[in-house]
């Protein structure tokens, strides 16, 4: 028996270890992935209005999951991330948009200014490492406007913490040299990471889709959109200076400013132009290379019908494309979209008119070789992750018609512009 014990002792340790790795790595095959011939992965650009990867132009169908870096801390949890990034690409989807930050909140990335949990961090290039062997492409948010995972509102009480701060306004984050000084130091430390498990730095990175600078600026202490502007170029121009390979937007909801004619005929209601923000000024910007627009309709009308809000959803599409084609010569990509849940009489096959409204919009203006670049969809998960749902949260794969629409739509796509093989995938897909 004592005998028998110390056998099995190592070959149960040899077992967790195995599994260990596993549950870590998973099957992943980085140094070969994507690289057919010799072709190493090529960094997706842009060329006016249109993304370009290997000289086609290239639409976008995707979706967001802001839950894989969290989830990624974790080994036993990393199966999920998997599962949802597998299950985005055989759905035909190539672009996913998630957070590349947490800060000060529960598995923090950034625990105070300057300071990294490197267990996250190692989440971090998981999903990267993942994302590139599934050939999902990530468009990688930097910080929050809101809340959740500390946002702004952590910076701001950093620096109030540490007796530097000019203001206990949230808003502050935008104009405090502190403040600025905290955010420029993190996008360093980001985008100048060098991923433990590709070898590669996140900057020279092609599974990188693209930074997005901050989810859903608003800056209500000054309405004039001044202060916002000033940031939006400061933060810019530091992003370009570290990473020139990167694509750039702003994560900006869309709505137009008080000094816009669309002001008044476009966005949804009158407090719309009074956030501090501009879309055609902010999207202006040299250093930013691509538009971004959110869709949410019921959130943002009380009292319409679903068939007004359907109207509107066209309206506001087809507004922002012609911008991005007549104003701005940049691609339009509608980075967020849903239809919640909690709406009164909600159902199922509402939700997928709407998605279906969003996804030919797209269509029609790929077929134009229109600004309209993509859709991403808010927001997916997969089973027994309920905890991080909200009045959006879907598992795609869970209905037959959902999960057809956007499969349709991806191959719709890919055969109207010919997507590049570094998408085999597709072959068998549609």
């Amino acid at each position: 028996m004592v005998s028998g014990n110390g056998v099995c002792f190592p070959i149960l340790g040899f077992a967790s270890f195995l599994l260990f790795f596993y549950m870590s790595f998973g099957s992943l095959r980085f140094s070969f992935l994507f690289e057919e011939n010799g072709k190493p992965l090529s960094f997706v650009e842009r060329n006016g209005t249109q993304f370009v990867l290997d000289g086609k132009a290239l639409y976008v169908n995707g979706w967001n999951s802001y839950w894989l870096m969290g989830q990624s801390v974790e080994v036993y949890n990393r199966p999920k991330v998997r599962e949802m990034l597998q299950n985005g690409a055989k759905m035909g989807f190539t672009v996913c948009r998630t957070w590349a930050f947490n800060d000060g909140d529960y598995n923090a990335l950034q625990i105070s200014p300057g300071h990294f949990d490197e267990q996250t961090f190692k989440a971090l290039d998981y999903v990267i490492a993942e994302a590139r062997q599934n050939g999902i492409r990530l468009l990688l948010s930097l910080v929050n406007n809101l809340q959740a995972y500390g946002g702004k509102t952590q910076y701001v009480k950093w620096a109030w913490e540490e007796g530097v701060g000019l203001s206990s306004s949230n808003d502050s984050f935008f104009f405090d040299p502190s403040i600025r000084s905290y955010f420029k130091n993190y996008v360093k430390t980001v985008l100048t990471r060098k991923n433990t498990i590709t070898k590669i730095e996140y900057r020279n990175d092609p599974t990188i889709f693209g930074w997005e600078l901050i989810n859903e600026p608003r800056c209500m202490y000054d309405p004039s959109g001044d202060t916002l502007q000033e940031w939006l170029e400061e933060m810019s121009s530091f992003v370009k200076s570290i990473d020139k390979n990167h694509l750039l937007t702003i994560g900006h909801e869309g709505f137009y400013g008080p000094n816009d004619l669309k002001d008044s005929t476009v966005n949804p209601e009158y407090w719309a132009s009074r956030l501090g923000i501009d879309f055609i000024r902010n999207s202006n910007i040299s250093n930013i290379d691509f538009t971004s627009v959110h869709i949410y309709a019921d959130h943002w009308f009380h009292d319409q019908s679903f068939e007004d809000q359907l109207k509107f959803v066209s309206k506001w599409m087809l507004s922002h494309i012609e911008d991005g084609d007549n104003v701005l010569n940049k691609p339009v990509v509608f980075s967020e979209y849903g239809y919640s849940e909690f709406n009164k009489n909600f159902s199922f096959s509402d939700r997928e008119k709407m998605y279906r409204r969003v996804t030919d919009i797209i269509y029609k203006s790929a077929k134009k070789n229109k600004s309209g670049a993509g859709a991403l969809v808010w927001q997916f998960l997969v089973g027994g992750m309920n905890e991080f749902s909200d009045e959006y949260g879907m598992v795609p794969w869970e209905s037959l018609s959902t999960h057809s629409l956007f499969i349709e739509q991806s191959c719709r796509l890919a055969k109207l512009k010919q997507l590049p093989q570094q998408y085999p995938s597709f072959k068998d897909l549609c």
